[in-house]
């Protein structure tokens, strides 16, 4: 698991509205910029996630944001939904 120290290097997202945490340096795991999302995934474990295989997916349909921020639990659900398909899984 990410510690905080681990993500000390992600800048914050910006509010997404009323709702949004006000805590400084926060970050906003439904609108990530691939880098953020890069970064997390690193951090968390991952070890093909750089932001060349994000952009990837995107450009193969991962889902974003009108101003191409990623949703990191959408863009999970896709993922999952991809390798099942390739798997022939349903």
């Amino acid at each position: 698991m990410a510690t905080s120290e681990d993500l000390a290097g992600i800048p914050a997202a910006p509010a997404a509205g009323p709702s949004a945490p006000a805590a400084s340096g926060a970050v906003n795991p439904s609108a990530l910029t691939v880098e953020q999302l890069a970064r997390l995934l690193t951090a968390s474990g991952a070890r093909s996630a750089t932001e060349e295989t994000i952009r990837r997916h995107v450009q193969a349909g991962a889902p974003t944001a009108a101003d191409g921020r990623v949703n990191l639990v959408h863009y999970m659900a896709w993922l999952v939904r991809e390798v099942c398909n390739a798997d022939g899984e349903n």
